[in-house]
């Protein structure tokens, strides 16, 4: 063998095995991926309790509140990472934000929502489900919402794991009222408070999908399906902001806006009327430059709707993050509370901390692990372009404006799903009547069941996985409350 040749054979030696090593780094990035998002969480949680220490470091029950903190930490990740990606996952899946932008959006919005407009009073006992008088004393309510604590933000990270998006407000309901069924008995709780959580898990998704697929339906008909796509969508797209805008500022003034001021429904419906009307004016002369020049296709039709859907993406987390989060952090202001005080209250008032805790917590946890949900939600139930995702954002404002009306619990997790839903199954219902109307038409047409069935637009699996892990959140999160509870009253003992 010649010296060229063999030196030409060292060089593709030498390629292969920097190649093989390429490829072991690469496995080795995917391998360790997780467990960066794992250390960062961790890393947040000791870093939550050693800040909570030097707050209170030499006080009585310290430890407790440093505990306390480090769970209220691991909740709030928990947020982050299961509920906040619903607000964000309809404009990822239509394309009109990305991963990363809908990411940012979302955690300043929701951090400025707990921050700025999240309510300074938090009931202790998630909307009355246990009376705390029921309690033996102080020692034993504090144990009961330690338990309650770590039971929901343990519920909520087996469904994010599996893929599945939960209210974090019934994980809360079921946690509390698990710890205070195993400390006080079944008779403490409020059982009528229960039936209407209950009743919510199917008047929430039922709402929000109803009122999505009736908008879904007035796009279809006043705008899709016309003649002259452009000229109807300058007609009605600055109706639909206008809607939108109005609804939005009713939503907040009732739901996120406590801190300001405090509104009833009636005056938040004028609020809203008077900024839709606005909205409208405002928008149907930048419409129309926005449509000057686009041809006459569904296509184009989407870049009209991309700026509103991203707008309403970023108000529904301000609102999330002004209602939720204080829901959330409940439990650690109680613990709070009955530490300082040495009684335990309905209604407490939330300390700058805790809610400080929970604004950058669901941040990490949305930046960490929330990508996973977002693209569940905005992808793979059915398929979203900016036209149906838009009618997701605008259910969600409605149907919490409805049910306030009427006097209805309602779920903003439930509502945005079921809105996703409620928006695929009546594209196959709009399908299925346009195939069957072609076949009359062409009688010599024929499609089989299976191919009916494998044209369904919803997928029937994760349809099956959300509706269980539903139905079995807040027994769940009860029981496992009540074991943990049980645990820590008997280690302490």
């Amino acid at each position: 063998m010649s010296e060229k040749e063999e030196h030409t054979k060292r060089w593709k030696t030498l390629d292969k095995d920097l190649n093989r090593i390429s490829q072991v780094e690469l496995a080795t990035f995917h391998v360790a991926r997780p467990m960066v998002g794992l250390g960062v969480a961790l890393a947040f949680i000791i870093i939550t309790g050693l800040f909570v220490a030097l707050i209170f470091g030499g006080q009585p029950g310290s430890a407790l509140v440093i505990a306390a903190a480090a769970l209220g930490a691991y909740m709030a990740i928990n947020i982050g990472a299961n509920d906040v990606a619903n607000n964000m996952a309809p404009a990822v899946g239509a394309n009109a934000l990305t991963m990363g932008g809908a990411i940012v959006i979302a955690a300043l919005c929701e951090s400025a929502g707990a921050l700025l407009a999240g309510g300074d009073v938090v009931s202790t006992i998630s909307k009355g489900i246990i009376d705390p008088t029921a309690m033996a004393d102080t020692q034993t309510f504090i144990w009961a919402m330690m338990a309650a604590l770590l039971s929901s933000a343990l519920w909520v990270n087996l469904a994010t794991w599996i893929g599945a998006p939960v209210s974090t407000t019934h994980s809360v309901v079921g946690g509390v009222m698990g710890a205070g069924i195993a400390a006080a008995g079944f008779g403490s709780v409020n059982w009528a408070s229960m039936s209407a959580i209950a009743a919510s898990w199917v008047v929430s998704p039922l709402l929000g999908g109803l009122v999505a697929a009736g908008f879904l339906w007035f796009i279809k008909t006043k705008i899709i399906y016309q003649a002259d796509k452009i000229e109807a969508a300058r007609r009605w797209v600055p109706v639909l902001i206008g809607i939108m805008m109005g609804a939005f500022s009713a939503y907040l003034a009732i739901k996120g806006l406590k801190k300001i001021i405090q509104i009833d429904i009636l005056s938040a419906l004028v609020l809203g009327t008077i900024i839709g009307a606005l909205s409208y004016v405002i928008s149907a002369p930048l419409v129309r430059r926005q449509s000057e020049g686009l041809e006459n296709r569904n296509k184009s039709l989407k870049t009209l709707f991309g700026l509103p859907l991203v707008i309403s993406a970023a108000l529904l987390s301000f609102a999330h993050g002004a209602n939720d989060v204080a829901n959330a952090v409940g439990p650690l202001a109680a613990i709070v509370h009955a530490n300082a005080f040495g009684e335990f209250a309905g209604k407490v008032n939330i300390p700058h901390w805790v809610m400080i805790i929970g604004a950058f917590g669901i941040s990490f946890g949305l930046i960490l692990f929330g990508p996973k949900l977002i693209r569940m939600v905005g992808s793979q139930i059915t398929k979203l372009n900016p036209m149906r995702a838009y009618c997701v954002a605008l259910s969600a404002a409605i149907t919490v404006i409805v049910a306030s009306w009427l006097g209805l619990p309602v779920s903003s997790t439930h509502i945005a799903v079921g809105g996703v839903f409620g928006v695929g199954f009546f594209r196959e219902w709009y399908h299925e009547k346009r195939l069957d109307e072609t076949m009359r038409k062409k009688k010599d047409v024929r499609i089989a069941a299976e191919e009916r069935h494998r044209r369904k637009l919803v997928r029937r699996s994760h349809f099956m996985t959300i509706v269980a892990a539903w139905v079995i959140t807040v027994p769940a999160a009860a029981t496992l409350s009540a074991a943990v509870f049980w645990v820590l009253s008997h280690l302490v003992s």
